[in-house]
Protein backbone atom coordinates (compact mmCIF):
# COMPACT_ATOMS: atom_id res chain seq x y z
CA UNK A 1 0.00 0.00 0.00
CA UNK A 2 1.13 3.39 -1.03
CA UNK A 3 2.00 5.40 2.09
CA UNK A 4 -0.41 9.11 2.21
CA UNK A 5 2.06 11.91 2.52
CA UNK A 6 -0.65 15.19 2.55
CA UNK A 7 -4.01 14.44 4.30
CA UNK A 8 -6.43 17.04 4.49
CA UNK A 9 -9.68 16.16 7.14
CA UNK A 10 -12.69 18.13 6.56
CA UNK A 11 -10.51 21.41 6.03
CA UNK A 12 -11.88 24.94 6.07
CA UNK A 13 -10.09 28.22 5.93
CA UNK A 14 -11.20 31.83 5.67
CA UNK A 15 -8.97 34.78 5.71
CA UNK A 16 -12.04 37.41 7.33
CA UNK A 17 -14.80 37.13 5.45
CA UNK A 18 -16.40 34.22 3.47
CA UNK A 19 -14.87 30.96 3.61
CA UNK A 20 -12.44 30.63 0.83
CA UNK A 21 -12.10 26.82 1.42
CA UNK A 22 -15.27 24.57 2.70
CA UNK A 23 -15.23 20.81 4.51
CA UNK A 24 -12.04 20.01 1.84
CA UNK A 25 -11.09 16.55 2.20
CA UNK A 26 -8.00 15.11 0.62
CA UNK A 27 -5.17 12.56 0.28
CA UNK A 28 -2.07 13.06 -1.91
CA UNK A 29 -0.24 9.53 -1.67
CA UNK A 30 4.07 9.28 -2.35
CA UNK A 31 5.31 9.82 -5.75
CA UNK A 32 1.99 11.34 -6.78
CA UNK A 33 1.97 14.24 -9.33
CA UNK A 34 -1.36 15.88 -8.67
CA UNK A 35 -2.61 18.97 -10.55
CA UNK A 36 -4.85 21.42 -8.66
CA UNK A 37 -7.46 23.56 -11.33
CA UNK A 38 -10.05 25.93 -10.90
CA UNK A 39 -11.46 29.21 -11.38
CA UNK A 40 -9.70 32.52 -9.77
CA UNK A 41 -10.30 32.86 -6.49
CA UNK A 42 -11.71 29.26 -5.87
CA UNK A 43 -8.70 28.14 -3.20
CA UNK A 44 -5.72 26.90 -4.83
CA UNK A 45 -3.31 28.93 -3.22
CA UNK A 46 -4.69 29.02 -0.20
CA UNK A 47 -4.59 25.08 -0.34
CA UNK A 48 -1.09 25.56 -1.15
CA UNK A 49 -0.38 27.55 1.91
CA UNK A 50 -2.14 25.14 4.15
CA UNK A 51 -0.24 22.50 2.67
CA UNK A 52 3.43 24.79 4.02
CA UNK A 53 2.20 25.33 7.15
CA UNK A 54 2.13 29.25 6.03
CA UNK A 55 -1.49 29.39 7.00
CA UNK A 56 -3.70 27.31 10.03
CA UNK A 57 -7.03 26.09 9.02
CA UNK A 58 -10.06 27.78 10.36
CA UNK A 59 -11.78 24.28 10.92
CA UNK A 60 -9.99 20.47 10.82
CA UNK A 61 -6.76 19.44 10.10
CA UNK A 62 -3.81 19.09 7.94
CA UNK A 63 -1.22 16.57 8.02
CA UNK A 64 2.16 16.55 5.93
CA UNK A 65 3.97 12.89 6.46
CA UNK A 66 1.93 11.98 9.29
CA UNK A 67 2.74 15.52 11.10
CA UNK A 68 1.87 19.03 10.90
CA UNK A 69 2.87 20.84 8.51
CA UNK A 70 5.31 23.12 10.65
CA UNK A 71 7.27 20.14 11.68
CA UNK A 72 7.60 19.10 8.05
CA UNK A 73 9.23 22.08 6.27
CA UNK A 74 12.02 20.30 5.59
CA UNK A 75 10.99 18.03 3.28
CA UNK A 76 8.98 20.46 1.25
CA UNK A 77 10.33 23.23 -1.70
CA UNK A 78 7.91 25.78 -2.75
CA UNK A 79 7.85 28.00 -6.29
CA UNK A 80 5.77 30.56 -5.78
CA UNK A 81 3.72 32.81 -8.55
CA UNK A 82 5.68 34.48 -10.57
CA UNK A 83 7.50 37.22 -7.95
CA UNK A 84 6.46 40.50 -7.33
CA UNK A 85 10.39 41.74 -6.24
CA UNK A 86 12.40 44.22 -7.87
CA UNK A 87 14.07 42.77 -10.80
CA UNK A 88 16.84 45.13 -10.37
CA UNK A 89 17.58 43.46 -6.58
CA UNK A 90 21.39 42.71 -6.85
CA UNK A 91 21.62 39.06 -6.46
CA UNK A 92 22.89 36.77 -8.17
CA UNK A 93 21.47 33.33 -10.08
CA UNK A 94 23.47 30.94 -7.68
CA UNK A 95 23.01 33.19 -4.84
CA UNK A 96 19.62 32.56 -5.39
CA UNK A 97 19.70 29.06 -5.61
CA UNK A 98 21.86 28.77 -2.35
CA UNK A 99 18.71 30.28 -0.27
CA UNK A 100 17.47 27.36 -0.66
CA UNK A 101 19.41 25.36 1.51
CA UNK A 102 18.88 27.20 4.34
CA UNK A 103 17.28 25.26 6.85
CA UNK A 104 18.74 22.41 5.61
CA UNK A 105 22.82 23.72 6.03
CA UNK A 106 24.80 24.61 8.85
CA UNK A 107 23.83 27.88 10.43
CA UNK A 108 27.22 29.32 10.92
CA UNK A 109 30.49 29.74 9.07
CA UNK A 110 28.80 30.18 5.57
CA UNK A 111 28.20 27.97 2.70
CA UNK A 112 29.89 24.59 3.07
CA UNK A 113 31.43 22.68 0.50
CA UNK A 114 28.61 19.95 0.22
CA UNK A 115 25.80 23.02 -0.57
CA UNK A 116 27.99 24.51 -3.09
CA UNK A 117 27.84 20.71 -4.96
CA UNK A 118 24.13 20.12 -4.17
CA UNK A 119 23.17 23.87 -6.11
CA UNK A 120 25.64 22.85 -9.00
CA UNK A 121 23.83 19.55 -9.91
CA UNK A 122 20.59 21.57 -9.66
CA UNK A 123 21.67 24.43 -11.53
CA UNK A 124 22.64 21.75 -14.25
CA UNK A 125 19.79 19.67 -13.93
CA UNK A 126 17.02 22.76 -14.18
CA UNK A 127 20.17 23.66 -17.15
CA UNK A 128 21.02 27.18 -15.65
CA UNK A 129 24.19 26.25 -14.64
CA UNK A 130 25.49 28.75 -17.16
CA UNK A 131 23.82 31.80 -15.54
CA UNK A 132 25.12 31.21 -12.50
CA UNK A 133 27.03 34.40 -12.54
CA UNK A 134 24.16 36.77 -13.95
CA UNK A 135 21.61 39.28 -12.28
CA UNK A 136 18.00 37.90 -11.66
CA UNK A 137 17.03 41.30 -13.76
CA UNK A 138 18.98 40.31 -16.78
CA UNK A 139 16.64 36.79 -17.03
CA UNK A 140 13.70 35.97 -19.07
CA UNK A 141 10.41 34.82 -17.79
CA UNK A 142 11.37 31.65 -18.31
CA UNK A 143 14.94 31.56 -16.87
CA UNK A 144 13.66 32.99 -14.18
CA UNK A 145 11.48 30.14 -12.92
CA UNK A 146 13.88 27.99 -13.52
CA UNK A 147 16.24 29.57 -10.97
CA UNK A 148 12.82 29.76 -8.85
CA UNK A 149 12.51 25.55 -9.10
CA UNK A 150 16.08 25.09 -8.64
CA UNK A 151 16.11 27.34 -5.62
CA UNK A 152 13.25 24.95 -4.14
CA UNK A 153 15.18 21.72 -5.51
CA UNK A 154 18.02 22.83 -3.28
CA UNK A 155 16.65 21.56 -0.01
CA UNK A 156 16.54 18.34 -1.47
CA UNK A 157 12.68 17.70 -1.43
CA UNK A 158 10.10 14.66 -1.20
CA UNK A 159 7.28 17.54 -1.67
CA UNK A 160 7.49 19.74 -4.09
CA UNK A 161 4.57 22.37 -4.71
CA UNK A 162 4.06 24.98 -7.36
CA UNK A 163 1.40 27.53 -7.27
CA UNK A 164 1.33 28.43 -11.45
CA UNK A 165 4.55 28.23 -12.31
CA UNK A 166 4.24 28.61 -16.06
CA UNK A 167 1.86 31.26 -16.29
CA UNK A 168 3.73 34.66 -17.10
CA UNK A 169 6.44 32.38 -19.28
CA UNK A 170 5.81 31.08 -23.38
CA UNK A 171 4.66 28.40 -24.78
CA UNK A 172 7.83 26.43 -25.49
CA UNK A 173 9.19 27.20 -21.79
CA UNK A 174 6.12 25.87 -20.02
CA UNK A 175 6.37 22.76 -21.80
CA UNK A 176 10.11 22.33 -21.20
CA UNK A 177 9.42 22.88 -17.26
CA UNK A 178 6.61 20.40 -17.38
CA UNK A 179 8.81 17.91 -18.91
CA UNK A 180 11.68 18.58 -16.37
CA UNK A 181 8.90 18.18 -13.58
CA UNK A 182 7.47 14.80 -15.00
CA UNK A 183 11.39 13.51 -14.70
CA UNK A 184 11.33 14.47 -11.33
CA UNK A 185 8.21 13.26 -10.25
CA UNK A 186 10.42 9.91 -10.34
CA UNK A 187 11.79 10.91 -7.13
CA UNK A 188 9.57 12.88 -5.73
CA UNK A 189 5.56 13.74 -5.00
CA UNK A 190 4.56 17.18 -6.49
CA UNK A 191 1.51 19.58 -6.86
CA UNK A 192 1.12 21.99 -8.85
CA UNK A 193 -1.67 24.77 -9.74
CA UNK A 194 -2.70 25.81 -12.69
CA UNK A 195 -5.27 27.34 -14.47
CA UNK A 196 -4.37 24.84 -17.90
CA UNK A 197 -6.30 21.81 -17.04
CA UNK A 198 -5.58 20.80 -20.91
CA UNK A 199 -2.12 21.13 -21.10
CA UNK A 200 -1.80 19.89 -16.85
CA UNK A 201 -3.13 16.77 -17.88
CA UNK A 202 -0.53 15.54 -20.52
CA UNK A 203 1.56 15.12 -17.03
CA UNK A 204 0.05 14.82 -14.07
CA UNK A 205 -1.48 11.60 -12.39
CA UNK A 206 -4.40 12.85 -10.77
CA UNK A 207 -6.39 16.23 -11.18
CA UNK A 208 -8.33 17.84 -7.94
CA UNK A 209 -10.95 20.16 -9.39
CA UNK A 210 -11.45 22.99 -6.62
CA UNK A 211 -13.70 25.70 -6.52
CA UNK A 212 -14.25 26.49 -2.48
CA UNK A 213 -14.87 22.38 -2.15
CA UNK A 214 -13.58 19.68 -3.74
CA UNK A 215 -15.45 19.14 -6.89
CA UNK A 216 -13.17 16.03 -7.32
CA UNK A 217 -10.28 14.68 -7.60
CA UNK A 218 -9.44 11.83 -9.92
CA UNK A 219 -7.16 10.53 -12.53
CA UNK A 220 -7.00 12.64 -15.77
CA UNK A 221 -8.88 10.13 -17.64
CA UNK A 222 -12.12 10.45 -15.68
CA UNK A 223 -12.03 14.47 -16.32
CA UNK A 224 -15.05 14.67 -18.39
CA UNK A 225 -17.35 17.95 -19.53
CA UNK A 226 -19.77 17.14 -16.61
CA UNK A 227 -17.28 17.92 -14.17
CA UNK A 228 -15.34 20.61 -16.09
CA UNK A 229 -19.08 22.61 -16.16
CA UNK A 230 -19.65 21.38 -12.27
CA UNK A 231 -16.28 23.75 -11.58
CA UNK A 232 -16.17 25.91 -13.84
CA UNK A 233 -20.02 26.89 -13.45
CA UNK A 234 -20.47 26.95 -17.43
CA UNK A 235 -20.47 25.41 -20.71
CA UNK A 236 -17.08 24.83 -21.57
CA UNK A 237 -15.04 22.52 -23.52
CA UNK A 238 -11.29 20.61 -22.42
CA UNK A 239 -9.23 20.94 -25.46
CA UNK A 240 -5.97 18.88 -25.21
CA UNK A 241 -3.45 20.29 -26.97
CA UNK A 242 0.53 20.57 -26.99
CA UNK A 243 3.40 23.00 -27.76
CA UNK A 244 5.19 21.66 -30.34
Amino acid sequence: MIPTLVRFEDVSFRYSGPMVLESVHLDINEGEFVGVVGPNAGGKSTLLKLMLGLLPPTRGKVSVAGRPPQQATRMMGYVPQYPAFGRDFPITVEQTVLLGRLGVTRWWGGWSRADRESIRNVMERTEIAPLARRQLGTLSGGQLQRVLLARALACEPALLLLDEPTANIDMRSESDIFDLLKELNRKMTIVVVSHDVGFISQYVTRVACLNRTLICCHPTYELDGRTIKQLYGDAVQMVGHSHD
